[in-house]
Formats: C-alpha cells, structure tokens, sequence
C-alpha cells in the first residue's frame, strides 16, 4: 500500500512538471480572450494545487485572516501575468514545487500563519502562476480581456476554497479532531508532490 502511495505521488509530481501550459490556448481560443483567461488556469495542475492548498491554508486560519487573500490574489494574478516574460520555465516551476512544499508543511504542522505571511505566501503564489499563465500568449491575445478572466477566476477559486475548508473544520476548534487531521493529512499529501516535483526539476 505504501509502495502504491509513493508511484501515486511521483506520477502526480511527473505530470505537474511536465504540463504544457501552451496547450489550453488551443481549446480557449474560440471562447474569446476572456473565457480563455478564464479556463486556462484551470487545464494546469500546478494552477489546481496551488490554488487549493493557498485556499486550504487560508480556511484553516479563519475568515479574519483569509478574507484578505479576497483581493490579494487576484491583484497578483494581474501583477504575475504582466511579469510573465521575465519568468523562466524552470525557475517558475522550482517556485512553485517551493511553494507546494512550504504550503503543504504549514498544513500537516497546522502553524498558525500572521496574517501578513498569509498575504505574502498567496501574492507569491497568485505572482508565479499569473506570469505562467502569461508566458506562453500570443501577440494578438487581448490581455486586458485575458487578465480579467484570470483575475476572475482566481477570486472565485480562492474564495471557493476558504469557504468550503472553513465550513468544514467549523463543527470543531480541536486539533484532534478528524477533520483537522484530514486536512493535515492533506498537507502532507501537498508537500510531498512538491518535493518530488522539485527534484525532478533539479534532476533535469
């Protein structure tokens, strides 16, 4: 069974390095630049598990504290798809099995993070996969449009996220609890792809 996890993990891991985000440009392109903004995100594990695990950490904490990635997220979103030349591939997918790790160690260690770092890890996070999402357009992709689809979608996905994670630990405030455990179990799961992913990045 353990063996079994370990394959799970690493294939994971071997998709999130390997995807193409060039790929969903081709299905979006008849939707308008909007919807492709929209969905692009979306076609990118590294997008899903990044987006969930700062959603997840930010629920954990309370809506005191997550209520602030409302508008920080999208903002570096934005920020992150006017930057996405200046990103490399590599480096952008290093960043990011970082941040997995970081993210997933806060979780299955259930750290109560300042508000401020909370800030600072989801800005970082929405930077990096704003300039991936931004790397691969073409010149005639309208990006004013194509930026308020991600922008959009990254404030619904976010928000998503705290509220389902904040629902579901609120029937208690115990550490012990089964539903803590769960989302420490989560974490885990979380650091241990970006991990992986992040030697395979350094082994390339």
């Amino acid at each position: 069974m353990r063996l079994k996890s370990v394959r799970g993990l690493m294939a994971v891991a071997a998709l999130l390095t390997g995807t193409n985000a060039a790929e969903a440009h081709i299905v979006a392109a008849r939707l308008g630049d909007f919807y492709m903004g929209a969905s692009h995100p979306l076609t990118d594990l590294q997008d899903v598990v990044l987006w969930i695990a700062t959603g997840v950490l930010a629920g954990t904490l309370g809506a005191s504290k997550g209520r602030w990635l409302i508008p920080v997220f999208p903002l570096g979103l934005l920020v992150g798809l006017a930057l996405g030349p200046v990103f490399g591939a590599v480096s952008a997918q290093l960043a990011n099995a970082t941040m997995m790790l970081a993210i997933g160690m806060l979780l299955a260690a259930a750290v109560q993070v300042p508000t401020i770092v909370l800030c600072a890890i989801a800005f970082a996070v929405a930077v990096t996969r704003g300039a991936a999402n931004g790397a691969e357009l073409g010149p005639e992709t309208d990006r004013l449009l194509f930026g308020a689809g991600l922008g959009c979608v990254g404030y619904g996905a976010i928000t998503l996220t705290m509220a389902l994670t904040a629902a579901f630990r609120r029937t208690t405030g115990s550490v012990t609890s089964w539903r803590a455990i769960a989302v420490r179990a989560l974490g885990g799961w979380i650091a241990a792809i970006g991990l992986m992913m992040a030697s395979l990045v350094l082994a390339s």
